[in-house]
């Protein structure tokens, strides 16, 4: 009898500080599918790595091995197979990513050799990430495998919370990695089986008022603390949430959100949402995480696009006549955020700036129809941010 297997895509360091730690924990095999060559090497050469969990109260190391590690650019048959024979796919490959990982887990799918389904899991920031990577599985995949679906694979949403600051420099495969955590997955995919059994996940019926709370609360809060704190000269986010202007934008900020949650999720409390807003700023504040504004604040495209941390909460706001001001203050620091050395999107946002009319870029950027009731206001930051005042 052969022990459980987890393949993981992406060999960064929520892959390899986050999934896998808990994969490994759970008893799994795993099996990180890559294609910078650098870091296979590194996880072929190497038969285990460190994990730290760093917290206020101090550090906490654990090993991570029984792992394998394959190049899905030179081993592509190699990777189908494992995927036939694996219990979990999970991935942290960021989402512009799913779409090339499609194809390997479609082939495995189709070519199954375990009687139970495969559960697929993607790990990404982003709503919906799991549907997302199904629809370009299916699209690799023939109608045979397609109608007959529910036998070999379950496809579940994820919600994941963990704070990976800037490694040291000489870390190798070591991960430091904040102690806190949430992981929800659905649970309604799985039945009438039960979900895979990895410990630390919290299996949920409805992942709608999690995903949304975290989106619009740990990341609305954190970008907001970067784009503030890059504007400033700030060097790390505790920095800024040490400067009271700065903190009370940010806390006013989630008050915005934190209106928006309740009264969408009508089961969580205002003194709930309060509590988790208080617990997220205390971490978010950690000096311990070191946490660079130019890490937090990167991919400011992707930060500005519809569905996101800026732009998702403030259409909702905007469509229910309900004050939005304080987000509207970060995503003018967001529009800020332009040529960051090492940030391709900041470059590109520049461009885009320079090239376009507010109207136009608005449109670009935020995907909102110009009929929406936020455009208006996102159009005044534009051409604010354009007049370089």
């Amino acid at each position: 009898m052969a022990g459980k297997k987890g393949i993981h895509f992406g060999g960064g360091n929520i892959g390899r500080g986050f999934v896998a730690e808990f994969l490994h924990n759970s008893g799994y095999e795993v099996v990180f599918i890559d294609v910078m060559d650098s870091i296979i090497e590194s996880l072929q050469k190497t038969k285990s790595y460190t994990v730290t969990e760093i917290g206020s109260d101090g550090e906490k190391s654990f090993t991570i091995d029984n792992y394998r590690a394959i190049n899905s650019k030179h081993e592509m048959e190699k990777v189908i197979e494992e995927i036939a024979t694996a219990d979990v796919v999970t991935c942290a490959v960021g989402p512009n990513i799913l779409k090339f990982i499609a194809e390997p887990i479609a082939k495995g799918i189709a070519a199954r050799k375990k009687k139970e389904p495969l559960a697929v899991i993607a790990c990404e920031n982003a709503i919906g990430a799991t549907d997302t990577l199904r629809g370009f599985i299916e699209q690799k995949m023939d109608d045979s495998t397609k109608a007959n679906i529910k036998e070999k694979a379950r496809y579940a949403n994820s919600a994941i919370d963990r704070i990976v600051p800037i490694q040291d420099a000489d870390a190798g495969l070591n991960v430091k990695i904040e102690k806190f955590f949430e992981w929800c997955v659905e649970s309604e995919p799985f039945k009438p089986a039960s979900p895979p059994d990895i410990k630390g996940v919290h299996y949920v019926e409805d992942l709608q008022p999690y995903i949304e709370r975290k989106l619009f609360t740990v990341n609305t809060g954190h970008a907001t603390a970067a784009y503030y704190g890059y504007n400033r000269g700030k060097k790390f986010i505790h920095d800024v949430l040490e400067d009271k202007e700065l903190h009370d934008i940010v806390q006013d900020t989630l008050k915005e959100t934190a209106h928006l949650i309740c009264t969408k999720h009508s089961h969580i409390s205002k003194s709930d949402q309060e509590d988790y807003v208080q617990k997220i700023v205390r971490r978010i504040s950690n000096p311990v995480l070191k946490d660079n504004v130019e890490r937090v604040g990167r991919a400011p495209l992707r930060k500005l696009s519809r569905k996101e941390r800026f732009i998702g909460p403030a259409a909702h706001l905007a469509e229910s006549g309900d004050k939005y001001d304080h987000l509207l203050g970060g995503i003018e620091m967001a529009f800020r955020f332009q040529n960051v050395e090492g940030d391709e999107e900041s470059a590109e946002l520049a461009k885009k700036l320079k090239s376009m009319s507010a109207k136009e870029a608005t449109q670009d950027i935020t995907g909102l129809a110009p009929e929406h009731p936020l455009f208006k206001d996102i159009v005044k930051v534009v051409e604010k941010v354009q007049g370089g005042s």
